[in-house]
């Protein structure tokens, strides 16, 4: 493993503060999501009016006629819905200068597809239900502590996404509330992504870039979380929910020991075991 240089390290860590930033911008402004207006009374009461507040769905609620209270909540809600929007915008426009820089330092190595699915899974609020495992989780703990993993023990031509199958119903909400399926939202981060005849839950682009839903592995959704901000080589940037880096060794180890796998992948189970076992003791001692 090779340290990033520490100018490398500083935009990274500059880049990740303004990510972080507008994540939670993004957050505050969920709450203020959809709009309210002033609904006129009946036509026997003209000068009367109620308060609505309307969801991104279309659905309405009143919540009662004009009174002092409800114009003080439409005011907070006005206000609290412009300063929102004026934070996101301006902290989407920072975050867009910082990739930039990014790029110019060659901060990232994640191949770009991978960070505008995770983008997109993020953007559609799906990203809670997945997990990534496998070899694509390397980024992650090699970003976290500042170091770049031998190429060989990263390359690698597909993501696994881990499922959690506990929380069906969250999930199949979550989509019909962005109008998709799961193909389709890859097909939104690449139109080539097609379903594979053979493998029902695995989905290959015109490149033979594979995404892989993986539904059993339980002892995966109940080892504790890791996350990390990761840049790709364009210097776009996005966010990785994984395994603890623990985990990682100790499935990867158990991984090799399966005599009926095949040689060379449990090999490189091995190797990567140790190469995240090496990074810990070494870079993230407090993990």
């Amino acid at each position: 493993m090779l340290e990033t240089s520490a100018a490398v390290a500083r935009q990274y860590i500059d880049a990740v503060s303004v990510f972080e930033a507008l994540e939670e911008a993004q957050a505050e402004a969920a709450h203020v999501r959809g709009g309210m207006y002033w609904h006129a009374g009946p036509p026997s009461l003209p000068e009367s009016k109620y308060l609505v507040r309307t969801t991104p769905a279309g659905s309405e609620t009143s919540l009662g006629p004009c009174t002092p209270e409800t114009e003080a909540i439409y005011a907070r809600f006005t206000q609290r819905k412009r300063e929102s929007a004026e934070r996101v915008s301006g902290l989407k426009t920072a975050l867009e200068q910082q990739q930039r820089l990014n790029r110019a330092l060659r901060v990232g190595r994640v191949d770009p597809l991978v960070v505008a699915l995770l983008g997109r899974l993020a953007s559609t609020r799906l990203s809670p239900h997945f997990k990534v495992v496998g070899t694509h989780a390397l980024y992650a703990y090699e970003t976290a502590a500042g170091v770049r993993l031998d190429s060989g023990t990263v390359a690698t031509r597909d993501i696994d996404l881990l499922w959690d199958t506990r929380k069906r119903l969250q999930f199949s909400t979550q989509l019909a509330r962005v109008d998709s399926s799961m193909l389709g939202v890859l097909k939104k981060v690449d139109s080539t992504f097609r379903i594979r005849q053979s493998q029902k839950y695995t989905a290959v682009n015109k490149d033979g870039f594979e995404v892989d839903i993986i539904r059993r592995a339980n002892v995966l959704l109940d080892a504790p979380g890791f996350s990390a901000v990761i840049v790709a080589t364009n210097g776009t940037m996005a966010r990785m929910d994984t395994v603890h880096p623990a985990t990682f060794v100790a499935f990867k180890r158990w991984m090799a020991d399966q005599t009926g796998r095949d040689a060379l992948k449990r090999r490189r189970d091995a190797l990567q075991a140790d190469a995240v076992q090496s990074l810990m003791e070494t870079y993230l001692p407090h993990l």
